[in-house]
Formats: structure tokens, sequence, C-alpha cells
């Protein structure tokens, strides 16, 4: 029997975000995905980023570092992911 796979996730930023990222957790659930409390027991991290101001662009791209430190595989969502060349400057590991 296949293991399903596990994925890790982080939402930060305003309430349209946690909206979205339950959204994301709602369909993966549904497709068999199970979801990992830590990023080092995921197969895969998402991060649901926010990019509205300054401060909160600086914590979405900690965020991704620290995912991407803990696991390496880390797919951006949110309204940073708009800016992926910051996003690859900063992390170039970053899957997409």
């Amino acid at each position: 029997m296949n293991k399903a796979p596990k994925i890790g996730l982080v939402s930060l930023g305003c309430p349209k975000a946690l909206v979205d990222s339950e959204r994301i957790l709602t369909t993966l659930r549904a497709q068999g995905y199970e979801f990992s409390r830590d990023y080092a027991g995921a197969d895969l991290v998402i991060v649901n980023t926010c990019g509205f101001i300054d401060s909160a662009k600086a914590e979405s791209l900690d965020a991704i570092g620290e995912a991407i430190t803990e696991n390496g595989k880390v797919i951006v969502t949110g309204c940073l992911g708009v800016e992926e060349d910051l996003i690859r400057k900063t992390h170039p590991k970053v899957l997409t």
C-alpha cells in the first residue's frame, strides 16, 4: 500500500490568506494528502505568504527560508508569490 504524501503548511498575513490556506488544505485533503505538524515530517512545505507591507514581506521571506532549511522542498503561494524575482533572489531553492 502506498503511503499518502504529507504536506506542511504555514499561513501568513490577513484573514483572506487564512481562507486561502484552508481551501488549499481542504482540496489537498480531499485528494488524499496528509498533513504534518512540522516541516521535517513533510514531503513538501507550502508557505502561503503576505506581500502587502515590507514587514510582512520580510516575515514571509524568513518563513520561506526556515522551511527550506528544515525541509528543502518548498512551494510559495499568496501575495508575495507574484514577486518571483525577489523570492528566487533570496531563496533560489524554492520549487515554485
